[in-house]
């Protein structure tokens, strides 16, 4: 259950911050004290289940791509160990997967007390498994949402997966202009099938970009 939500974890999702009127104080503290509240998945078993299946699927669709095999196996693994999570959520849209979560109940002031000096001897890992917050759920949800309310077709995913896929910013690579070539490639094409097919939508591209930054 929660190997599971660590995998949607994201750094790079960041609250926005606005100028608001004295009076907003003290229900903008409000709602940062609701999103810092740990949930956890209310059908784990079923969930997970799904999200296994999409994460094979997904693996099993970067392995077949015909330019990610020619590429040198250290690279092949810096960019699945890069991707797979942000690729995973996409897949998770594209099967339409959706899932339910409950608030986990917060500990006793007691509680904390006497469970705090465990948690410090505890293992790292046990450490991270204190489930994950509201705000970091919500942002995967609306992924989600926008993604389906774009009805992205299967073309479109799969160009969507290039882009994500070969990233040649990463650190350690060593076919980099390859790989910018291949990310150039997946969005050139990705371009030329929104102009064909969505001609009444001109900013349906910026749209779908728009989407993906979101992971």
């Amino acid at each position: 259950m929660l190997s599971f939500f660590s995998i949607f974890k994201n750094d790079n999702l960041t609250e926005q911050h606005m100028h608001r009127r004295p009076g907003a104080v003290l229900q903008q503290q409000a709602s940062s004290c609701r999103s810092k509240k740990n949930v956890a998945l209310r059908c784990p078993q079923i969930t997970c289940k799904t999200a296994s299946a999409v994460l094979a699927k997904t693996l099993k669709f970067v392995k077949n791509v015909p330019c990610f095999q020619e590429l040198p196996a250290e690279d092949q693994i810096v960019l699945v160990q890069s991707s797979w999570a942000p690729l995973l959520v996409l897949g998770m849209a594209q099967d339409r997967v959706d899932f339910e979560t409950r608030e986990t109940p917060e500990p006793s002031m007691l509680q904390k007390i006497l469970t705090s000096g465990q948690e410090r001897r505890g293992s790292p890992h046990e450490q991270r498994d204190q489930g994950v917050t509201l705000a970091d759920i919500q942002g995967i949800k609306e992924f989600l949402t926008k993604c389906w309310g774009l009805d992205i077709s299967t073309k479109e995913y799969v160009y969507l997966k290039g882009v994500l896929l070969f990233n040649p910013d990463l650190e350690g690579l060593q076919c980099v202009h390859y790989i910018h070539r291949l990310q150039s490639e997946a969005h050139q094409a990705l371009s030329e099938y929104v102009k064909m097919i969505h001609r009444e939508d001109p900013a349906r591209l910026v749209k779908l970009f728009i989407a993906l930054s979101m992971l």
